[in-house]
């Protein structure tokens, strides 16, 4: 059974598998060996409660061969940003330019770099293995972090967001980049990439404009490529797009990827799933194949399961249960889809 749990420190070979696995341009996973454990190590701690301030905490998740204890996929949760490190984005406005005389009137594009989601929930660090996708596995992956959320939606913001990797080519370049952030940061895609993932951010604030962009002098390859998601992220994008989360002009800096968002209380998982105890014995009914969780936030687990329910209780078999590790009169939160 796949099942996706609270990632542990000892998981650190698996996630260093994974992060190169995953390639070029996959910020969150773009970090020398020595940070990658030090991020399960902040997770683990997030999880332990050890961790008090929502702004610190950063939930990694893993996906889980439960035969094998194979490390198949990850998925993480910040639970603030742009707290105490600035989010930035670049926010694309349109502008309304008109001449009587001329007798000419246009819009025009621009991007403005922005700081917009101070206090939000980010789901990110989407990945899952060649070999485990199918069957589930990517939406499992990524609706484990909805579930995570609703399980203690104190610890979380009022609004989540994804960003999603843009296009880069086979050598993990960006034209986005080339053309317009590279003049005024002077260093490589993957320096810039790398200092994001590392530093607090200043370097950002120091070194790019406060002023317009203009859109219309950009090349036409790299305007091409604005807001459009890396190809390897398409059905990232699509299970996003069904939760609810929407584009709404926000950019990436450095590859021009897409950002998306909307409220916390609109995400589909969240908003249709429910809470009931294991019953001692399954209620009778038809078996519905659902998202299910323990709906805990320490040893956090969540499955594809067959499941049967009634108004007061919920039914899971034993393989199951003990995947979830949950008995009779435990909460567990479960999603069908319709």
């Amino acid at each position: 059974m796949l099942v996706v749990r609270a990632a542990r420190s000892g998981d650190v070979d698996g996630f260093l598998e994974l992060a190169r696995a995953a390639g070029p341009g996959f910020t969150s996973l773009s970090l020398p060996d020595d940070a990658l454990a030090a991020k399960l190590e902040a997770s683990e701690a997030a999880f332990d409660g050890r961790l008090t301030d929502p702004s610190d905490c950063n939930y990694q998740l893993m996906l889980e061969d439960s035969e094998t204890g194979a490390i198949l996929g990850t998925s993480a949760v910040k639970a603030m940003v742009g707290i105490k490190k600035p989010y930035f984005d670049f926010k694309i406005f349109t502008f309304a330019q008109a001449s009587k005389e001329a007798g000419r009137r246009f819009d025009m594009d621009a991007m403005l770099l922005v700081n917009d989601f101070a206090g939000s929930t980010e789901v990110g660090s989407l990945f899952v293995s060649g070999d485990a996708r199918g069957a589930g596995a990517g939406s499992l992956t990524a609706k484990a972090r909805y579930m995570l959320v609703a399980a203690a939606r104190e610890r979380f913001g009022a609004r989540i967001l994804s960003e999603l990797r843009g296009v880069v080519d086979e050598k993990g370049d960006s034209i986005f980049f080339e053309h317009v952030t590279r003049p005024f940061f002077k260093m490589s895609f993957e320096e810039a990439d790398r200092l994001s993932a590392a530093t607090d951010n200043q370097f950002i604030l120091d070194l790019m404009p406060a002023h317009l962009i203009y859109l219309d002098l950009l090349p036409r390859e790299a305007r091409a490529v604005i807001g459009k998601t890396h190809p390897d992220g398409v059905n990232a994008l699509r299970l996003l797009e069904a939760e609810g989360l929407r584009y709404e002009r926000y950019v990436d800096i450095f590859d021009g990827g897409p950002l998306v968002s909307c409220g916390t209380h609109e995400v589909r998982t969240i908003r249709e799933s429910r809470v009931l105890p294991v019953g001692g014995a399954n209620p009778s009914g038809d078996r519905r194949r659902a998202l299910v969780s323990n709906d805990r936030i320490g040893d956090f687990r969540c499955i594809y399961a067959e499941i049967t329910h009634d108004d007061a209780h919920a039914g899971l078999d034993d393989d199951a249960r003990r995947a979830l590790d949950v008995r009779a009169g435990d909460p567990v939160r479960f999603w069908i889809k319709d």
